[in-house]
């Protein structure tokens, strides 16, 4: 029989695991969808489909779980489907977790030795025909992208040579290109970097590789018209602690924050490296190059926010000191500097979106989720413990912000809609969690007047475990 899972942050709560594949019909919505709207939100869940191998483990850590809400002529329907990697054949053959700590393979039962442990469990891109669901730690699996089933791991049938590939991929609305990355890319703890590029076909292009000055979690990268840009915070992967059942990061503020800058056509014999001091980001807004400036907009705090991190180097840091903002960095290609120069375009928040048409050009607005305390207490939700209970929409020109918030609610990721109106800014769509329901709701937005409040309301029967990240895709993308 299957056992409870552990009473820890991560297992509690909003965090409790689901673990339910599911579709739901025509789901009850309050309000009225445009009909405009035709197209999949597509969003990736880590759901641990058993209780950790090593009696706790971290949320990030969970198996994938792929769904899919279907927006169709006013309608929306529900899909839920596991990402049925090689690990979770494996757990389900033997019904227990076989795998160990956090991207640690020395802690692994030895039946799964050298067994392929991704999870699949991060983002779902769809690119060139293809739902790849991602996770940087590993290559990608291909889903159906009408019914989620798995289709089997993907590599570009064989031509990619490096082990990993970032959840973070960067998509040329004009060009149909798909650029992507891998950092650990020739094994466990090493400094390769894989940088690619997919044609709008999603045929691999070219692969190059490049060192960084230490194995660093790089979970996202940017790339403009004109450049592609590899940032390096020092948190940090020792070989020695993962051989003795270590966590795989560690914050180390001895060590410099790095950024690597070179032609986003060219080769990596090109980058040039700035450096500064230590700090961290999980999550870049945008990023474009204005003549000998390339601008690179980030959720950035002086140290990594999460707690197995800064626990890993024996310290715990009070959330009002990480010095959180939303900041643009820029870097002066010409110029003698090896640094760059910070402005504060916003204040502190997580899961930057921007509408597709602003991919890589100069922008003004941008979408993000906060943790305001005038707007409610701290939920236990995700894998910093504490949800989001604000949505923002910001000008990044002139800093004005418009925010709306909820009671005891929680808000997911959010994700931009285009609309084909001429002068309509799109639409906002976010998962916000009701903590005393046990359920989720869908709130839709006009994405100017996110304020006002949602036009619609999309009633989920269900709780849904917090997903980290979702990609929009239109229904005449998805038909051709």
């Amino acid at each position: 029989m299957t056992h409870a899972f552990p009473q820890t942050p991560d297992y509690i709560g909003h965090n409790e695991p689901v673990r339910i594949e599911c579709d739901i019909f025509d789901l009850i919505v309050e309000g009225e969808i445009p009909k405009e709207i035709n197209g999949v939100w597509y969003r990736s869940i880590p759901d641990p489909q058993y209780p950790p191998k090593e009696g706790t483990d971290i949320f990030i850590s969970g198996d994938g779980m792929v769904s899919g809400f279907f927006f169709e002529d006013g309608h929306v329907d529900y899909k839920c489907r596991y990402v049925m990697t090689e690990r979770l054949r494996n757990d389900r053959a033997a019904r227990r977790s076989l795998y160990g700590r956090y991207r640690n393979p020395f802690t692994d039962d030895p039946s799964v030795q050298d067994k392929d442990r991704g999870v699949a469990n991060t983002t779902p891109v769809f690119h060139g025909g293809k739902l790849l669901a991602l996770k940087e730690d590993s290559l990608g699996w291909e889903l159906d992208p009408a019914t989620l089933e798995t289709i089997g791991q993907y590599n570009f049938d064989g031509k990619l040579k490096s082990q990993t590939m970032t959840a973070h991929t960067r998509l040329d609305p004009e060009t149909g290109e798909l650029f992507w990355f891998g950092y650990e890319a020739g094994g466990l703890a090493t400094t390769d970097v894989a940088y690619w590029k997919a044609d709008k076909d999603g045929k691999l292009v070219n692969e190059q590789w490049f060192q960084v000055p230490y194995c660093a979690m790089m979970h996202d990268f940017q790339v403009t018209k004109e450049h592609a840009i590899f940032p390096v915070f020092p948190t940090v992967c020792d070989m020695d602690t993962l051989k003795q059942g270590g966590s795989h990061w560690a914050w180390d503020a001895s060590k410099k924050t790095h950024v690597g800058i070179m032609p986003r056509d060219g080769d990596v014999s090109e980058m040039r490296w700035f450096e500064g001091p230590p700090a961290f980001s999980y999550h870049m807004m945008n990023a474009f190059t204005e003549g000998n400036l390339v601008h690179m907009d980030l959720c950035v705090a002086d140290i990594n926010v999460f707690p197995f991190v800064q626990e890993a180097a024996g310290i715990k840091v009070n959330p009002s000191q990480l010095n959180g903002r939303l900041a643009r960095w820029t870097f002066d290609l010409d110029g003698d500097s090896n640094t760059w120069t910070e402005t504060v375009l916003g204040p502190d928040g997580e899961m930057p979106r921007i509408a597709h048409k602003d991919f890589m050009k100069d922008y003004e607005i941008g979408y993000y989720a906060q943790f305001l305390i005038e707007n409610g207490r701290p939920i236990v939700s995700g894998p910093v413990f504490a949800g989001f209970n604000t949505v923002t929409r910001i000008n990044v020109k002139t800093g004005e912000t418009q925010s709306f918030s909820l009671p005891e609610v929680t808000f997911q990721e959010p994700v931009h809609i285009s609309s084909s109106q001429d002068g309509h800014e799109g639409y906002i769509a976010v998962v916000g969690e009701l903590f005393e329901k046990d359920r989720c709701e869908v709130y839709l937005f006009n994405a100017a007047e996110i304020a006002k409040g949602p036009i619609a309301t999309i009633k989920m029967p269900l709780r849904l475990r917090d997903a980290v990240h979702g990609n929009w895709v239109e229904g005449a993308t998805l038909e051709q």
